[in-house]
């Protein structure tokens, strides 16, 4: 129930508009740009990840991993599938949206690099508390495909092989 009030209130509320984007491949680097961003919190992990190793106090590269090294290694495995998964989606939700509704891509993609921020950290609490971050993370992406899905079949059905 989250997700959707944040989107619609920054959607009102924040002052920005996206750009004048009439074709597919314009919209495409336009969702590819915004989805540089959406790399954030991966590329912070993968940062973090390495340090820790590096801090580690296992004397064997390749035995035992700690608890900590094993959070961030997981984070950072769990949010390069997820961010392929947005990213498609995202490519594919940009060709369907009408310019108006353009400015949920970059709202989309802020919504996701701070839900794998907050997935991390409750993932660094708790086991039991990474599911607020997990559904904020998924079910978003849940949303996207279903709208893809739609758009594919029903929307515009004699587009499908071409």
């Amino acid at each position: 129930l989250l997700c959707p009030c944040l989107i619609y209130g920054a959607y009102i509320f924040l002052p920005f508009d996206a750009p004048l984007l009439p074709t597919v491949s314009a919209r495409l680097v336009y969702t590819l740009r915004c989805a540089t961003f959406a790399t954030f919190p991966v590329v912070l992990g993968m940062i973090v990840s390495g340090i820790s190793r590096l801090c580690s106090s296992a004397l064997e590269p390749f035995g035992e991993l700690h608890r900590e090294v094993e959070i961030h290694r997981t984070y950072v495995s769990q949010s390069i599938h997820l961010f392929i998964l947005y990213f498609f989606n995202m490519a594919v939700l940009a060709t369907y949206l009408p310019q108006e509704l353009l400015k949920l891509i970059p709202l989309l993609t802020g919504l996701f690099a701070i839900s794998r921020l907050i997935f991390w950290m409750s993932y660094a609490i708790g086991h039991s508390f990474r599911a607020f971050g997990f559904s904020m993370t998924f079910l978003p992406l849940l949303a996207m495909l279903l709208w893809n899905l739609y758009g594919i079949f029903v929307l515009e059905p004699e587009n499908l092989l071409s």
